[in-house]
């Protein structure tokens, strides 16, 4: 059997660790080529020379629209095309709104949000330039949230920025359809990444006690791993899921049946 994106190519914003590692990895392994496209330069030169010439990494400020058509513009110079955009980069936020000032605001939408919205527009063109191309076409995936399909207090402005992009992917899979570019996005719920230890405050003041709370949320009795996330936007990414666009899919261990 063939590798699932044998002679695709990807580009994964915040591809260097966290998720977006696992993304990257998992691509990669499926036979893609992928550009890592992120601020941490260490983490993205430490994870190409790992996986050699079927990655490159790429210095990328999502929040930057010279940086998004940049990192574009390598992939297509380096690789050839653009099959695949993965709009990952993202970060952590909890606390009360009220107490939320101008600065912090601006910040938490421009890197949870608005900086997908611009790498996602930065995309399209080479996109749809390859879209024409396959009969499968091209992809998008957007990393939004658990929290970008239902909220819970002192997450709100986070919640805002995934719902934000849940909006985005339903709205993107229609307006780009007649362009036969896919757009999917991903829901996780709390994931064992670096950005874990960011949101425990906003659930208990002690690590075990927040653990086991999210824990208890979840039927499968267990909190999924990046690759769990990362397994799920393969597929979303793969010619298996051709007829799948306008899709938010929770990665939640049931979260959301009950």
């Amino acid at each position: 059997m063939s590798a699932r994106l044998q002679g695709k190519v990807a580009v994964v914003t915040g591809g260097a660790s966290g998720l977006g590692r696992a993304v990257v990895e998992r691509f990669a392994g499926e036979g893609a080529r992928v550009v890592i496209a992120d601020i941490n330069d260490a983490g993205a030169n430490d994870l190409a020379a790992t996986l050699g010439e079927t990655a490159a990494p790429f210095h990328c400020d999502h929040t930057d629209t010279a940086q998004c058509e940049a990192a574009v513009a390598f992939a297509v110079e380096r690789f050839g095309q653009l099959d695949i955009l993965h709009a990952n980069a993202g970060g952590p936020f909890t606390g009360a709104f009220a107490d939320v000032d101008d600065a912090t605001l601006e910040r938490v939408l421009n890197v949870n949000l608005i900086g997908s919205l611009k790498m996602v527009r930065a995309a399209i063109p080479a996109l749809e330039r390859q879209a024409q191309a396959t009969k499968a076409g091209a992809s998008i995936l957007v990393t939004s949230s658990l929290q970008g399909l239902k909220a819970k207090p002192n997450f709100s402005l986070y919640t805002v920025a995934k719902h934000g992009l849940i909006g985005l992917v339903r709205s993107l899979a229609l307006e780009l359809a007649p362009m036969n570019i896919r757009v999917n996005a991903v829901c996780p719920t709390v994931t064992e990444t670096p950005m874990l230890s960011h949101f425990l405050p906003g659930m208990a003041d002690q690590r075990d006690e927040a653990m086991d709370r999210f824990r208890a949320t979840i039927p499968l009795g267990r909190m999924p791993e990046p690759v769990d996330t990362a397994n799920a936007l393969l597929f979303l990414a793969s010619d298996e899921a051709r007829m799948l666009t306008g899709v938010a899919l929770p990665v939640d261990g049931g979260q959301m049946a009950m």
